[in-house]
């Protein structure tokens, strides 16, 4: 999808702008965008969302959505164990 755009130019430079063009045998328009295309560069790939997220396929599945306190919640704790240098208590079984 494209997107309008408006620029203002002096009137020289326009001048020049609309030769080149027709120089080149393309619309104003179309000269504008190779040049902004070309000082742009090619566009950088997306990131893998796996990557951002470091989702996994294995494993019991998550709700993110539903269990999110509790899973920052046991992150935050891990962080704490590792700088504290605690290892995790064992959990107690009630008789």
């Amino acid at each position: 999808m494209s997107a309008r755009t408006q620029i203002t130019l002096d009137p020289e430079m326009q001048r020049r702008a609309h030769a080149k063009a027709a120089e080149l045998g393309i619309s104003f328009a179309e000269y504008v965008r190779r040049l902004v295309a070309q000082d742009l560069g090619e566009a950088k790939p997306r990131a893998d969302v796996s990557v951002v997220f470091d989702l996994v396929t294995e494993g019991e599945p998550t709700d993110i959505a539903r269990d999110k306190d509790k899973l920052i919640g046991d992150a935050v704790w891990q962080e704490h164990l590792a700088e504290t240098g605690r290892k995790p208590q064992r959990k107690r079984r009630r008789r």
